[in-house]
């Protein structure tokens, strides 16, 4: 019991020394003075009349952004590989820069990376191109990317266009250029790209990072195909 007595003792004592330091300092009149200023303005009506008022949820209307009433537009659109994401190239140590240079099929110096101003500039030139053509061939832009020209040598081709235009097995193509020469290459339909052929197309033409190509249908197993170079 003597004990319980003491610990009363001091708990009481703390909270004297708090209560003067409030006061020393000046809190506690503000503390008072804000709780009496709170309790007048709930009390008065007058202030009241100033509060905000809010609309409960169920009266809240949610109003639908306008839409345009014209109907969107159907034409097929072979877009999707235009987007290219380009990723910086990683800086590599010397011991290992000879190792990637012996992958690629053309000399070190000869090797370009486009910037995005300058790829996007290629891709609007192919757009214009194309939409310069006449035939009504179903037509797709490829822009060229590092994989496609110096090494790997595998042209994935839009999966729209393929599913649409092209077989589903291997077949033999053909690609002719703006001047009539034709190269054989292989489309694998299972994969929907173009391997064996498209190599020596691309060292022939000397094709580099950047440039956009315009691919033309012309038979059911012939591109013509036209070049934005850089």
């Amino acid at each position: 019991m003597a004990k319980t007595n003491t610990y009363e003792e001091a708990r009481k004592k703390r909270l004297e020394e708090n209560s003067q330091r409030l006061q020393e300092l000046g809190i506690e009149k503000i503390s008072k003075t804000l709780s009496q200023l709170s309790k007048s303005v709930k009390k008065s009506p007058q202030a009241q009349r100033h509060l905000p008022k809010f609309k409960s949820e169920s009266v809240i209307n949610i109003v639908e952004p306008r839409r345009s009433s014209r109907a969107r537009n159907s034409v097929v659109s072979y877009r999707d590989d235009l987007d290219i994401d380009l990723h910086p190239l990683r800086k590599r140590s010397r011991s290992n820069s000879s190792s990637w240079a012996s992958y690629l099929a053309r000399p070190l110096e000869e090797v370009k990376m486009a910037s995005y101003e300058e790829r996007a500039r290629a891709l609007k030139s192919a757009e214009q191109l194309q939409s310069s053509l006449q035939s009504g061939y179903p037509s797709f832009i490829k822009s060229m990317v590092r994989s496609h020209v110096y090494s790997c040598f595998w042209l994935g081709l839009p999966n729209q266009f393929c599913k649409q235009n092209l077989p589903k097995t291997v077949t033999e193509m053909v690609l002719e250029d703006e001047n009539g020469r034709e190269f054989e290459a292989v489309y694998i339909g299972q994969k929907k790209g173009l391997s064996g052929g498209w190599r020596a197309f691309a060292l022939h033409h000397k094709l580099d990072d950047g440039d956009a190509l315009v691919f033309e249908l012309v038979e059911q197993k012939r591109f013509k195909v036209w070049f934005i170079y850089l």
